[in-house]
């Protein structure tokens, strides 16, 4: 069973950093897409940072500049570099994957709390 297991959560003040991992695992897969995804409250999820088939990294417009998206495909990992740190950055951040047979994965979710 394919597992993607978050790390790195936490509470934070304003202009700090926070670094979040994920790792894949549980299955044989070829994995196309990884990315971070969060949903604030009250809001609908949106991509945060995402890479395909490790040739192009997407980010937000709100997080450009800011946060730094890395992936490691021999290990099945990714990883956000969160610096600068907001309050509306506050949500619960999910891991996500998508393989090469359309299938797509989320992670439990952590919470980033920015305060001010």
């Amino acid at each position: 069973q394919v597992q993607l297991v978050e790390s790195g959560g936490g509470l934070v003040q304003v202009g700090g950093s926070l670094r979040l991992s994920c790792a894949a695992s549980g299955g044989t897969f070829r994995i196309k897409t990884m990315g971070w995804h969060r949903q604030a409250p009250g809001k609908e999820r949106e991509l945060v940072a995402g890479n395909r088939s490790d040739v192009t990294t997407k980010y937000a417009d709100s997080v450009k500049g800011r946060f730094t998206f890395s992936r490691d495909n021999a290990k099945n990992t990714v990883s956000l570099q969160m610096n600068s740190l907001k309050p509306e950055d506050t949500a619960v951040y999910y891991c996500s994957m998508v393989t090469y047979l359309g299938t797509r994965y989320w992670g439990q979710g952590t919470q980033v709390t920015v305060s001010s």
